[in-house]
């Protein structure tokens, strides 16, 4: 039996094909468990935890932003908010792997930046890793919380749009 060139050329195509899909990771996964309820964000533990009413669902250690003591107050001050916001936004072609924004600044956030003639900021997300690879230490963020790929890949499967979201000093 003669084997052509090209069932040579299409079966490696083919072979190719077969394993850079067995080994391309999917970023988005269904979540089949219980209704999560709120998140609770512990700055001082650098800890996120995932609630269903009661019920603890999990917990993750997370990065905060570059100046983590206190409430962000102005944009650029490279704080984490503190304070009851909700999850009002989800971009899955973020520049940080997947990312759920925070719904600050909310009101009081606003009138305390403007009464001081500044401006609040905003973008606040949890978020993965870049997609560009940078050296960075704990707390590098400019504000946001953020997860490794693989924990933010289940967060974001997990929590939708109008959760809950604490975040405590």
């Amino acid at each position: 039996m003669k084997i052509s060139r090209r069932s040579v050329t299409l079966g490696g195509l083919l072979g190719t094909g077969m394993f850079l899909s067995a080994c391309s990771h999917n970023k988005f996964i269904k979540y089949r468990g219980p209704e999560v309820t709120k998140l609770e964000v512990f700055k001082t533990d650098r800890t996120l935890k995932v609630w269903s009413k009661r019920r603890l669902l999990k917990t993750y250690e997370v990065d905060l932003g570059f100046g983590p003591t206190g409430h962000k107050q102005f944009e650029g001050d490279g704080k984490t908010p503190e304070g009851r916001y909700i999850i009002d936004r989800r971009n899955p072609n973020s520049s940080f792997y997947l990312s759920l924004g925070i719904s600050y600044p909310n009101a009081a956030d606003i009138a305390y930046a403007r009464a001081r003639g500044k401006s609040p900021g905003g973008d606040i997300f949890i978020h993965g890793q870049p997609n560009v690879f940078k050296a960075r230490g704990p707390d590098w963020t400019a504000g946001c919380i953020a997860l490794p790929n693989r924990e933010m890949r289940k967060l974001y499967a997990m929590v939708k749009n109008g959760t809950v979201i604490d975040i405590f000093p």
